[in-house]
């Protein structure tokens, strides 16, 4: 049994958890996580207000997740490095490169221990059959690939213009804090290092000239709501009584009185065209690998929340995928096959991401109890590799040029 210490019971904290603790190969022995409600989920496990109280504290477990806030994960991934820790980081690893570069560094200073990056795409049974069709040769040498992130529209409005990664000032930029998930999948895929970024895209909907006339401050004050695609109302009321994502992030109070509550007062309740959100809502980014291919990569809100859709190109066939199934194309016989996958849950968080935050963990615990780095399918280094695409893309959409990786 892995035991396991938990900093920042957030939803993502709390899902790693419950996944470990469901295989009956983990147990949460520690939390540590400045709000009382939280830590309460864990309650056979000992209670810290912060990571700090837990690391000055004799070992308490084998592992740790840290998924606090996207700006704290830094101090306490090299501070449990340093102690020796197992761990497993939620993705991005920081919001600067920096920071990054000496989370690799802690890592590589421990070299007994695991450590992994929550690159959850990597981990789907869809991935794993488009890498082995890629790896066994099905389309010849890969050309290029067109690839698409359905963000959809209500979780644009519920994260990334109402929620904590609305600012890239109080968080990051938007590439960095969803994207990175893709970016690493494509470096994946491919199995080459990106040499040259090129990336446009911008805040285009989410703004205060764009509120319907009348609008309110607030959905629940609102005459424009029944017809606004954003109507808070809409998006979580449905969902009240589930301790889920997303309604468990706008309350510890998930009954439906506890939800209209959060939205009258928190910041979910928010006329979508009169937050404080600066993060993109749509980017385009065109990548260069290693030895000449291409890729095009568009992440918007303005999608269904569906599974990720990508075409591949090869020499002697091409994929088309759509998070579910897979169509090979073979170009010597003309014929298509299709491969299912089945993901199990959808694209989402409350979905696990198509089965891949069970892998992960399940890939995690096996590495922390064999010893066997093996099933963890990123390095630091291949982790940092797809953090610096991001930053190359997003100086790229800033400054007009094309940006060289080193």
């Amino acid at each position: 049994m892995v035991t396991l210490a938990v900093v920042g019971a957030g939803v993502r904290g709390i899902a790693y958890a419950r996944h470990a603790e469901a295989s009956g190969r983990g147990r949460v022995v520690a939390v540590a996580d400045p709000r009382e409600g939280r830590r309460a989920r864990f309650p056979s496990a000992a209670q810290y207000a912060g990571w700090r109280e837990l690391a000055a504290r004799p070992r308490q477990a084998d592992a740790v997740i840290i998924a606090t806030q996207d700006r704290d994960h830094a101090e306490p991934a090299v501070r449990f490095a340093e102690l020796g820790y197992d761990i497993l980081l939620e993705k991005p690893m920081a919001v600067s490169e920096d920071d990054c570069r000496a989370i690799v560094a802690a890592a590589g200073r421990s070299p007994s221990a695991v450590f992994a990056v929550c690159h959850v795409l990597r981990y789907t049974r869809y991935t794993r059959t488009l890498k082995a069709l890629l790896d066994a040769g099905r389309i010849g040498e890969i050309v290029s690939i067109q690839h698409l992130e359905p963000v959809g529209w209500w979780h644009q409005a519920h994260s990334y213009v109402r929620g904590n990664w609305r600012r890239a000032d109080e968080s990051t930029f938007m590439l960095l804090a969803k994207s990175c998930h893709d970016l690493d999948w494509l470096v994946h895929l491919t199995g080459r290092r990106v040499s040259r970024v090129s990336s446009f895209g911008g805040l285009k909907h989410f703004r205060p000239e764009n509120r319907p006339d009348g609008a309110a401050d607030r959905c629940l004050d609102c005459a424009a709501e029944p017809g606004c695609p954003y109507s808070a109302k809409r998006i979580y009321l449905p969902l009240a009584g589930r301790d889920a994502w997303p309604v468990s992030v706008l309350t510890d109070d998930v009954s439906e009185e506890g939800v209209l509550a959060a939205l009258r007062t928190g910041p979910y309740g928010r006329c979508v065209y009169a937050c404080d959100n600066d993060v993109v809502d749509h980017q385009v980014v065109n990548l260069e690998f290693d030895g000449g291919a291409t890729a095009s990569f568009t992440m918007t809100a303005f999608t269904p929340a569906l599974h990720r859709q990508t075409r591949i190109f090869g020499t002697h066939g091409s994929i088309d995928g759509d998070g579910d199934r897979l169509t090979v194309h073979d170009f010597v016989t003309g014929r298509s096959e299709t491969v299912e996958t089945r993901p199990t849950g959808d694209a989402t968080a409350r979905g696990g991401h198509g089965g891949g935050d069970e892998a992960l963990v399940e890939a995690f615990l096996t590495a922390v109890a064999t010893r066997d780095r093996t099933p963890v399918l990123s390095s630091p280094g291949e982790s940092l590799h797809s953090h610096l695409i991001a930053w190359a893309a997003e100086r790229s959409r800033l400054t007009g040029e094309t940006v060289t990786l080193s």
